[in-house]
């Protein structure tokens, strides 16, 4: 047992203490609750009943602490996740190309690589869309996943049907590779992609980017953290830039003056 655990309380903060001193994982920067619910999931699993006797075997199972942090970090994620969402993506890429010079898309964090991707293959599939003018960046705080992300390689399980997420697309064989239940991203899409790794809080802000999403992560950290994110999302952003986030997401008030709303119901704005 940890020394002196006396209440649960306390044991799940000395957790959270450990999590940000030996593992340097930043936990203030979420709601406790979301912490809460990961850090039980992997409890159940290895069937550790206090978060004391957890704090023990994350100290001594090399295993566990890799296991806990990908457990908490935010990769929930899907090949065009929320269909709805993206006719107003389509729309701003298509304005967006038609000038003269580059366009900047920023897809933050970008988990496993399937959202820039799917921008990548909405302008490969748009004639409209002018692919020679066009930048995807993909960031996120966890270099393992970028890692995933740059090998674009996705497959089929019990829990998550990649076909039926490209179904979007009128031939997703343009830009996959199947083999049985393995998609694999083709080479003309992952040439317009670039990972990166990025911290929304603490790193600087991106420069000139004409459309940036930022699509659930809000949902996840708390009020202080959502307000330093949005920051650096729209610093990052050209005058008339657009704003994509979640739509079950809403900016912080003190973000709002900054932006015109394009689209209320599916959360696109613009930079004022």
């Amino acid at each position: 047992m940890s020394p002196n655990p006396t209440t649960e309380d306390e044991a799940f903060e000395e957790l959270l203490d450990h999590l940000s001193t030996a593992l340097d994982f930043e936990s203030s920067y979420y709601n406790e609750s979301y912490l809460d619910r990961r850090i039980s999931a992997r409890m159940r699993r290895r069937d550790v009943a206090g978060y004391d006797d957890y704090l023990d075997l994350v100290r001594s199972d090399p295993e566990e602490p890799t296991a806990l942090l990908d457990s908490l970090s935010i990769n929930v994620t899907s090949f065009y996740r929320n269909p709805e969402a993206w006719a107003p993506i389509r729309d701003a890429l298509r304005e967006l190309t038609a000038g003269h010079g580059r366009t900047t898309v920023w897809s933050a964090p970008c988990s496993d690589g399937r959202e820039p991707y799917s921008l990548a293959m909405l302008a490969l599939d748009d004639d409209e869309i002018r692919t020679r003018r066009l930048d995807i960046v993909g960031t996120d705080i966890n270099e393992d996943v970028l890692e995933r992300a740059r090998e674009g390689v996705y497959r089929t399980t019990k829990t998550r049907d990649v076909a039926g997420e490209l179904e979007p697309l009128d031939d997703a064989e343009r830009y996959v590779d199947r083999q049985d239940d393995t998609f694999a991203v083709r080479d003309a899409v992952k040439e317009l992609v670039t990972f990166e790794q990025h911290d929304l809080i603490a790193d600087e802000p991106k420069r000139d980017v004409d459309l940036a999403l930022c699509r659930n992560l809000l949902i996840y950290i708390n009020t202080e953290s959502k307000r330093a994110v949005v920051d650096t999302v729209l610093s990052s952003l050209r005058d008339g830039g657009y704003l994509v986030i979640g739509m079950t997401e809403t900016l912080p008030r003190e973000s709002r003056d900054a932006v015109e709303t394009v689209d209320k119901r599916r959360r696109v704005y613009r930079r004022a």
